[in-house]
This record gives structure tokens, C-alpha cells and sequence, in this order.
């Protein structure tokens, strides 16, 4: 009997201390049809597959700057990437063709820094990539994680079933400030051609950013 009485008293005292979201406000959502581009430094609108979508990007990014934010102890983030055409991964061997690094950075914060392969698997090897998780410690088989792995190629693969990957990523961030910078950026490595943007590049879509109470 001590016993039972000694669980729920601890039961009440950690459901007491549990936090719970009290309010979420959407704060922003953009998918681009407008080509609205408020906000946002080094944006360019590109129509991709019967949509328009921020980008494409090789080598560079833009920044989203959202001020006057309600008070909020989180952030949710939400967006689709799209990885176009000849990514490579995590391969570093030849210091021609990678590794192809995608990051998000919040107010100077790297909180996704992770590689994407859109190469096929053969019979004997699958090029990997660290997504789902973070470069450098991770490989896992080309597209893993991915939402729709059958999209078509923009240039190098153009056409190409395949040659375009959509990834949906969602970031839930402590945040209490009211502005926040949020930075979408690639490091790719291609050497070994005259037209980078052309041998690989990505967009963005459905930026959504919720702030949330607890």
C-alpha cells in the first residue's frame, strides 16, 4: 500500500512539471505562387514542376528575417527542399564532386548540416548521404528519408525521373527573441564543371514558421 501511495505522488509531481503548449501562432507562411519575396535578402523565384518555389541555389542561399515575433518560447520551422540533379553526397575521395552539404542556420545557430546524394545504387555500392542526420558521422543509402524520390531533373537531369529529391524537413527550435534570421545555404563541390548550377542545385517551398507558447 506504501508503495502504491508513494507512484502516484511521484506520478502527480512529474505531470505537474510537465510543460504544455499553451498557445501556436502561425507567423509566416509563404509557397511562392505570388512571388512575394517580403522578407526575405537574395531571394529568386523559379517555376518548378507546375509551381514556383524559392531558388534554384548553387553556392550560395537567402535569408528569411522575421520581426515583432509574439512572445514564444519555440519556434517551429517547416519547409520542402528540393535537391536537383547530381548531388554527391558524402564522397570526398576525389575532392572533385563533394561532399554536397545543405545547411539551416537560425540567428547564427546551424541546426541541419547534412549531405543529400541523388546517385542510384549498383550492385555493389550505394554513394551515401548523412541525412536524415548530420555530416560528417552518418551514411545512409541515397535519398533515405525522402517524401518523393521520382521527381524530374532541372538541367543536368533534366527530365530525368529521379533526377530531382523532395525531402520535408521540420525544425522545432527553443527561441524566445522577438526577431529571428533564419539562413538556407549549400556548400557543394563541383570541380570538374563549367556550369555548376547546371550539375546540381535546390529550391525551397512552404516555408512555414509557427511561434509557440508553453
Amino acid at each position: 500500500m506504501k508503495k502504491l501511495i508513494y507512484s502516484l505522488l511521484l506520478l502527480t509531481l512529474f505531470s505537474s512539471c510537465s510543460k504544455n503548449v499553451e498557445n501556436e501562432a502561425e507567423v509566416y507562411f509563404n509557397d511562392f505562387e505570388s512571388k512575394n519575396l517580403s522578407n526575405i535578402t537574395s531571394g529568386v523565384i523559379e517555376a518548378y514542376n507546375g509551381s514556383n518555389v524559392i531558388g534554384r541555389y548553387n553556392s550560395g542561399g537567402f535569408d528569411l528575417q522575421l520581426d515583432n515575433l509574439p512572445k514564444h518560447k519555440l519556434i517551429e520551422v517547416s519547409f520542402d527542399l528540393y535537391i536537383h540533379d547530381s548531388w554527391d553526397g558524402n564522397k570526398t575521395g576525389t575532392g572533385i564532386d563533394g561532399p554536397d552539404i545543405w545547411k539551416f542556420i537560425v540567428d547564427g545557430n546551424l541546426y541541419v548540416n547534412t549531405t543529400f546524394s541523388n546517385e542510384d545504387c549498383n550492385a555493389d555500392f550505394c554513394p551515401p548521404q548523412s541525412y536524415p542526420q548530420d555530416y560528417p558521422n552518418y551514411n545512409h543509402n541515397p535519398k533515405s528519408g525522402a517524401v518523393n524520390p521520382n521527381l524530374p531533373g532541372v538541367c543536368n537531369l533534366q527530365g530525368k525521373i529521379g533526377g530531382t529529391t523532395l525531402y520535408r524537413i521540420t525544425k522545432t527550435i527553443e527561441h524566445s527573441k522577438s526577431s529571428a534570421l533564419m539562413q538556407f545555404r549549400d556548400q557543394l563541390v563541383q570541380t570538374n564543371t563549367a556550369d555548376k548550377k547546371c550539375d546540381e542545385s535546390w529550391s525551397v517551398d512552404n516555408i512555414r514558421v509557427k511561434a509557440i507558447s508553453l
